[in-house]
């Protein structure tokens, strides 16, 4: 095959190959281990660049093939591991029509379509989340970029206060922009300040224990200590290692009464807003500067999806606004490619409204909920157990706990529970990793996907448990 012209006959052929393969796929994705024996070395798709084409068909067979040997399969419902979403059905048949469509989302004139649909998913996004109707927002490919977003409008807003425009001038010859927050700032945030040339070690952290929570009266004492000089608060809606939330509503006041800006980090923890039953870990979440949220969490959208709301929308379009004489311009309605990193990019909207549309309000509320319930479930097995420790709280989504045999110090604990945690991805059945808490080595499954019911959450325990005594019977 020499030029794709010639291969224009099979498109059907190969829309219906991938759309029957993938409804295979999905159909035994909720039993099926969730890391697959083979690895991807073992899959035969490198070599050379082939000089002549193999054509669509045989292209695609070949990637079927690996994928069904080697994908790991985040999209079931075991998969606990990074807080990683499924896909709903409406997002999933959306993101197909997204690819058949092929909107650039740039403005108006590059699709109206895509456009209109961002317009209408970002106000449906804002509802959901309790956040203020004339609040700016754009979709993005994720929380980090989300991040940087709200972030790069906190820095346009800081140069403000210093009399200069830092994307017209840069940061050369200005103060060190102060950053402050618990220790629960992700590193996503803080990839967004070293893109943004803020810089990584600006980031001040006071925490009132081991385990990150926010020292708020340290925080206060440092914002006094800045004598009313403009600085950057970062507040944290769901830690990853627990799902811990910072006290949004009393930084927030802090920042009222010493003229900060406050982010929110949301990723996954903004959706505590969207029933009475958690909303309180929240509050406060209003009256902040900038907020984000994943879409690929617990929105059940395709990767990449995320999404930045910022209080003032001059500020945002600001940190971003480009145009060329060909781009064209728009007075009266929002061009979202002007309130983002991204100049060309995909029509994120179309999967965020129809998830939106088909399951609403309520639909979201309910699988929260039910999420929540099942956190709570898992936590109690937990507890039931002489031989696992549970290191935290269960505020939302998140269950950090450690296994914990008898007679073993805390380093050898650690080590056992580093082997066991990958014991744990390697088997395969269900799915999560490492971290460290409070100074423990621990697992943190975290339950935001669909498809997952108790049926899933309840072989997480026995798997533990029989791989930790295998692991200290060869031990032994």
């Amino acid at each position: 095959m020499s030029d794709p012209i010639l291969d224009r006959e099979a498109l059907e052929d190969c829309l219906r190959l991938v759309a029957d393969e993938a409804a295979r796929f999905l159909a035994g994705v909720d039993e099926a281990l969730v890391r697959p024996p083979a690895q991807p070395e073992a899959v035969d798709l490198g070599g050379t660049l082939p000089d002549e084409g193999a054509g669509s068909l045989e292209a695609l067979r070949a990637l079927i093939d690996a994928s069904d040997v080697a994908a790991t399969r985040s999209t079931g419902p075991r998969f606990f591991h990074f807080v990683v979403g499924g896909v709903t059905p409406a997002a999933l048949a959306a993101d197909w029509l997204t690819s058949a469509l092929d909107q650039n989302a740039f403005n108006w004139i590059s699709s109206p379509f895509a456009m209109r649909l961002e317009q209408i998913s970002v106000d449906w996004l804002k509802e959901l989340f309790g956040l203020p109707a004339a609040w700016s927002g754009a979709l993005t490919t994720g929380a980090t970029t989300a991040n940087f977003t709200g972030l790069a409008a906190a820095r346009r807003w800081w140069g403000e206060q210093h009399g200069v425009d830092v994307e017209e001038q840069g940061l050369s010859g200005l103060p060190v922009v102060p950053v402050l927050g618990s220790g629960h700032v992700h590193v996503s945030a803080v990839k967004a300040l070293a893109m943004l040339g803020i810089g990584r070690r600006q980031v001040r952290t006071f925490e009132a224990d081991a385990t990150g929570n926010l020292d708020a009266h340290a925080l206060e004492r440092a914002l006094r200590e800045l004598e009313g000089s403009p600085a950057i608060l970062i507040g944290n809606a769901g830690e990853v290692n627990a799902g811990g939330f910072d006290p949004i509503a009393q930084m927030a006041d802090l920042a009222e009464e010493h003229g900060a800006w406050l982010h929110v980090d949301g990723a996954f923890g903004l959706f505590a807003a969207v029933t009475p039953e958690t909303r309180h870990l929240v509050a406060g979440i209003d009256r902040a500067h900038s907020v984000c949220v994943d879409g690929h969490k617990w929105l059940n959208v395709p990767y990449d999806c995320g999404a930045a709301f910022v209080r003032d929308a001059r500020v945002h379009q600001g940190a971003f606004a480009a145009s060329a004489v060909y781009l064209g311009g728009e007075e009266e309605r929002p061009v979202f490619s002007n309130f983002g990193p991204e100049m060309s990019q995909r029509a994120r909207a179309l999967a965020v409204w129809a998830t939106l549309r088909a399951y609403g309000r309520s639909g979201y509320a309910a699988m929260v909920e039910r999420h929540v319930e099942l956190a709570r479930r898992l936590a109690e097995q937990v507890d039931a157990e002489p031989e696992l420790e549970r290191l935290a709280d269960v505020p939302l989504n998140i269950v950090c706990f450690r296994y914990r045999p008898s007679g073993l110090g805390e380093e050898e604990l650690d080590e056992l529970n580093r082997r066991l945690g990958q014991a744990v991805l390697d088997d395969g059945r269900v799915y999560f990793g490492t971290t460290v808490y409070g100074g423990k080595v621990a697992f943190r499954p975290a339950i935001v996907n669909w498809r997952t019911g108790p049926e899933d959450v309840d072989l997480i325990v026995p798997i533990v448990l029989e791989l930790g005594a295998s692991l200290a019977v060869a031990a032994g």
